[in-house]
């Protein structure tokens, strides 16, 4: 593939995504296999921006570019007919080798996400996953689970206490805090509202809780008030058909009843301090993921518009990722609508979107041109 004219970085970061990279295990941070949300990748620096690249799936197997490792630890993205990137690989970070007093890894707590974000799902399990015709068919919460990676259940002490040597270990920046729907009204923000208190009463680390929308709105101002700043209720995918078929449980929660749950929500964390990961490639149109984008910055909500990056052992772990073009027509238009809006990625106090490790969209927020 020749390279790319004028500004490449947009395309360079949006095709390692789409691709992946063959890594032959190349020392740095290894990533994530499996569990809750984007897995199977590994952090990689290009150009001073931090990504997620997926390296442990098949579509990475069958990518054409490799990261290779020179004699003198210079570390290069090579593919036939382009000139080598140089990349980094953030070192595995020094908290990895703690843990707790009882004897549990604090890695079995929480993960380093791309280059200074902490991350950890709460409840490791869900009510629809043992339940493939209700499950969400691109998740794999239960599998690191399952392999002994990770517990069933993070509490708050244990949180607190990982979010606190992290800090001050390796630098993070903030706090990522998803979880499995339990079956319970709150959808688990009781859990992000008592972790969020434990971890701010020992650092001031900025929190995003990501759950389903609760019965009780109440449980906006709760999760608020307990420390949590930036709130995250993902809808994944937009058209109905395809919801049905890719989140057949969690589906049943209409479009209306999310956006009425994100007006709700704004009123608590204000504009910009909401979002939503929209995954692009299960089936959605650009234009369907455009007009969606666009009423969500209308009410105030980050659209997260990421890759569907698929996982082993998942339902959804042969269906092919979104091209690279499909990904530039949706960050063009997305990033259009960001930059005549007063929201930003940046200014989000923490979350998925603060990050950005898992999308090109805040290159093109950030420029009036596209990114390739």
């Amino acid at each position: 593939m020749a390279e790319a004219s004028g500004s490449a970085l947009g395309r360079r970061l949006t095709e390692l995504q789409v691709r992946g990279v063959v890594d032959p295990a190349v020392p740095g941070n290894p990533g994530r296999r499996g569990g809750a949300g984007p897995s199977d990748h590994r952090a990689l620096t290009i150009e001073g921006t931090t990504v997620m690249v997926p390296v442990y799936n098949a579509t990475a197997q069958d990518s054409p570019y490799r990261l290779t490792a020179g004699d003198d630890g210079a570390l290069h993205v090579e593919a036939e007919g382009v000139m080598p990137w140089a990349v980094e690989a953030p070192p595995e970070p020094r908290f990895y080798g703690l843990q707790t007093a009882d004897g549990i890894s604090y890695r079995s707590i929480a993960l380093l996400h791309g280059r200074d974000v902490l991350a950890t799902t709460l409840l490791q399990t869900c009510i629809r996953f043992r339940d493939r015709t209700q499950s969400c068919q691109f998740c794999a919460i239960e599998q690191s689970l399952e392999e002994g990676r990770t517990l069933v259940r993070k509490t708050p002490e244990q949180v607190a206490e990982v979010a606190e040597a992290a800090m001050r270990l390796d630098g993070v920046k903030q706090l990522v805090m998803t979880t499995g729907t339990p079956n319970s009204d709150d959808r688990g923000a009781r859990l992000m509202a008592e972790t969020a208190a434990a971890v701010k009463a020992r650092v001031p680390l900025p929190i995003q809780a990501q759950c389903e929308p609760p019965e009780d709105p109440i449980w906006y101002r709760r999760m608020k008030e307990a420390g949590v700043d930036s709130l995250g209720m993902h809808l994944e995918v937009v058209e109905p058909e395809v919801r049905r078929r890719v989140l057949p449980g969690k589906g049943e929660l209409t479009l209306e009843r999310y956006y009425e749950a994100f007006a709700k929500a704004v009123e608590v964390f204000g504009r910009g301090q909401v979002s939503t990961y929209l995954l692009a490639g299960l089936g959605d149109s650009a234009e369907s993921l455009m007009a969606c984008c666009e009423r969500l910055i209308a009410l105030g909500v980050y659209p997260f518009v990421v890759p569907f990056v698929p996982i082993a052992g998942t339902p959804l772990e042969g269906h092919p990722p979104p091209s690279t073009e499909f990904m530039l027509q949706v960050y063009g238009a997305v990033g259009g609508l960001l930059r005549a809006s007063d929201l930003s990625s940046e200014a989000m106090s923490a979350g998925c979107a603060k990050c950005g490790a898992c999308s090109a969209l805040s290159l093109f927020e950030a420029t009036p041109e596209p990114a390739f």
